[in-house]
Parts: C-alpha cells; structure tokens; sequence
C-alpha cells in the first residue's frame, strides 16, 4: 500500500550558523527530514595547525637516478603516529606554444609506467639547481626546435601530492622561431601542432589524460576569453 502526502510549505530558517528544517503541518504524516547543510571556507578554523602532521623520523627506501623514495614517521594532529611514504622529485616545467596561426604545439611520446603513447604539451624535469624559466627555453628548444621572444608564466600545479613531492612551473610561449630539435639519445616524440578546440576535444573524450597538458587547455581558452592573464617575464 502506498502512502500518499504532499509536503505543502517548507519553511527554512537559517541564522548564519545553522539551518532548521520546520514540520509540515499536523495533517501531514510523521517524518523524518533531515536538510543537509555545509560550512564555507570563511567558517573553518582558522590556520593549519589542527590539520599538519609533524615528520619525527625517517629513512631513504631508495635511490634512483633522479627520483628518490622515502619512509617517514609522522605525529598526526590527534598525537597518533602513522607512517608516510613518498617520492621526492627535481621538479619540471611545461610548456603551452603558441604558433602564428594560434594552433599549439603538442607532442606524441610513449610513457613507459601505462605503456602508452600520450599526446601533450613540451615539457622536461629541471637539472640541478636550474633556473625554472631558464629549464623552460631550454625543454622546448630541445624537443621542438622552436624558441619564443615572448615568456609568460602561468601557474605552479602539484601533479601528485599524495605521494611525491614534484611541481610543475607552466609557462605560454609566445612569438615562436622554427630551428632544429635537440632531442636526447633516450628520447623520441613527434611533434605537431593542433587547435586549441581539437585539443579541449581529445581532453573531453579521454584521449588526452596528461594532467598537465589538460590544465593548460582549459587555462588557454579561459585566457583567450580575457577571464585570466598570466605574468610576462620578457
């Protein structure tokens, strides 16, 4: 047997820090309604202290030629311990280029970890203490051929921050001179060039997944839409 009832008003009081949900009238059957409601950024507690776990010890699980894996123990906020494992990494640039004719250059390069081909912007880790800007010129002139008169720097992104330590510095390209590519003896791409509404295409049907790469093209058609502007360095 179904119960029918109709819920006629529904009056929501909100005080600025809890929200009540009053009852229907008498006449209407017993029940239980509960409204969900959510804090906003401004209402959390203020600082980080109530959140940030505090390294005790540690050790090196293992050391590769650029990539290095850690074990930490860790005091939690509540003064449990757990242990913490994790990458630490150079960190990397990548590039969007701009060509005359506004399409952006791409390459296609096989990632050994998913043993698959991946479209996606320039990119590369940094050396030593290298320069991110500096690391940037130099990644594109190697694996394009192309330098830029005009730099402008996007944003940092954190590609992995469960487990490694790595950033990537985003920077656009602009004003592009064609040359010769400078690829290393380990390294193999095609290069290309695409619009940008082919690539926000390939991004939305899952044929680019590169995070960096799937960033870029939504922060580029914001930019050309004149809602973001990134920081000209020469």
């Amino acid at each position: 047997m179904f119960l029918d009832f109709y819920i006629t008003v529904i009056h929501l009081l909100y005080d600025g820090a809890n929200t009540t949900l009053m009852r229907p009238s008498t006449n209407t059957p017993h029940l239980d309604l509960i409204l969900m409601t959510e804090k906003f950024l401004h209402d959390l507690p203020s600082g980080d202290d109530h959140l940030r776990e505090k390294r005790i010890s540690g050790e090196d699980i293992y050391g590769g030629i650029f990539l290095n894996m850690k074990r930490d123990k860790v005091s939690l906020p509540d003064g449990q311990e757990a242990v913490r494992e994790y990458l630490t990494h150079p960190g990397a640039v990548a590039i969007i280029a701009i060509l005359a004719d506004g399409r952006v250059l791409l390459e296609r390069q096989y990632r050994y970890p998913i043993a698959k081909v991946c479209m996606e912007i320039p990119a590369g880790k940094l050396d030593l203490d290298e320069d991110p800007l500096l690391c940037a010129k130099r990644e594109l002139e190697e694996e394009t051929g192309y330098t830029a008169k005009k730099w402008s720097y996007i944003r940092r992104i954190h590609p992995v921050i469960s487990y490694s330590t790595e950033f990537i510095d985003i920077y656009l390209a602009e004003e592009l001179e064609s040359g010769k590519s400078k690829l290393d003896e380990e390294e193999f791409l095609d290069v290309f060039a695409a619009p940008l509404e082919e690539i926000i295409g390939w991004v939305e049907q899952g044929v680019i997944t590169d995070v960096k790469t799937t960033i870029s093209a939504y922060w580029l058609d914001r930019y050309r839409r004149g809602l973001v502007m990134p920081s000209l360095l020469s």
